[in-house]
């Protein structure tokens, strides 16, 4: 059986530039804003992150065997360094995909950060991940 993941990103997801919302986040008392003027990107872009998490997302084995499929989706901040932290999943599917999102997310390389106001900042970006068997 060949397995397939599919990575869908989903544009309605915080890509609008249109004016900045601000969530108070108590770990670090600063603001992580859902949208900025200039949006946090992956190195490379869209393109990139594609790839990337096509081939470094691996289907857990437990999920094989019992034929799950779902959509996973991930939130996280992109720091003003460009690091990703407070990884969560927001909507779960099952525990070992929930598991694989995390991980693929935390192991990713640093992104360029957000801007507001000419000012480098906190952003919270969510990323579904298709996990499909074929």
């Amino acid at each position: 059986m060949k397995v397939l993941v599919l990575i869908a990103l989903m544009t309605a997801f915080g890509f609008s530039t249109a004016s900045a919302q601000k969530t108070v986040v108590s770990q670090k008392n600063e603001n992580v804003f859902d949208v900025v003027e200039q949006m946090p990107e992956y190195p490379g872009g869209m393109q990139a992150l594609f790839e990337y998490l096509s081939q470094n997302i691996k289907y857990p084995e437990d999920a094989q065997k019992q034929k799950v499929e779902g959509r996973v989706i991930v939130t996280f901040v992109v720091e003003t360094d460009g690091s990703i932290s407070n990884v969560e999943v927001v909507k779960h599917t099952f525990p070992s995909l929930d598991k694989e999102g995390v991980r693929v997310i935390q192991a990713m390389p640093n992104w360029t950060p957000g801007k507001q106001s000419g000012k480098v900042v906190r952003v919270k970006y969510t990323v579904p991940i298709n996990f499909s068997l074929k």
